[in-house]
């Protein structure tokens, strides 16, 4: 009975898991924003960054619902080195002083020197959101 219930116990964990399984979508660096800066400068790209609030509802939306998608992954995976910062705790705070965010969620471009070249404030869906970021990062190209 108890081997019974320990291999239900493993396999309830293993398929909560992979129902919680992000792979496909925005794959998020860590690490502090000078690593990130350093990546996106050897990779010739751009930095997209999130700044959220843990309480913000559109925030928690884009987690859920539009950061997940393949589709969404496939775009920025290959286009962008990811990150995520909360402005009201740690390295976020700074971030969010030195970028002037105000509102939640607000999405940068930002370049390898650390300049930000795109904002993006407000939720989307996730065609409109790729589509917006697009936008942003042809503009801040031809600069």
């Amino acid at each position: 009975m108890k081997k019974i219930t320990l291999i239900m116990l493993c396999l309830g964990a293993f398929l909560f898991g992979k129902a919680q399984d992000n792979s496909k979508g925005i794959k998020f660096e860590t690490g502090t924003f000078s690593d990130i800066l350093a990546k996106a400068k050897a990779e010739d790209k751009l930095i997209f960054m999130d700044v959220y609030a843990t309480w913000c509802g559109p925030c928690k939306q884009m987690s859920k619902n539009v950061f997940p998608l393949e589709k969404v992954g496939t775009y920025f995976n290959k286009g962008f080195v990811n990150a995520k910062f909360d402005a009201e705790k740690g390295e976020g705070i700074t971030l969010a002083k030195r970028y002037k965010v105000t509102a939640y969620p607000t999405f940068l471009l930002i370049n390898g020197d650390g300049e930000l070249v795109g904002r993006l404030v407000g939720g989307a869906s996730p065609d409109s959101f790729i589509k917006k970021i697009e936008a942003l990062k042809v503009k801040a190209l031809k600069k």
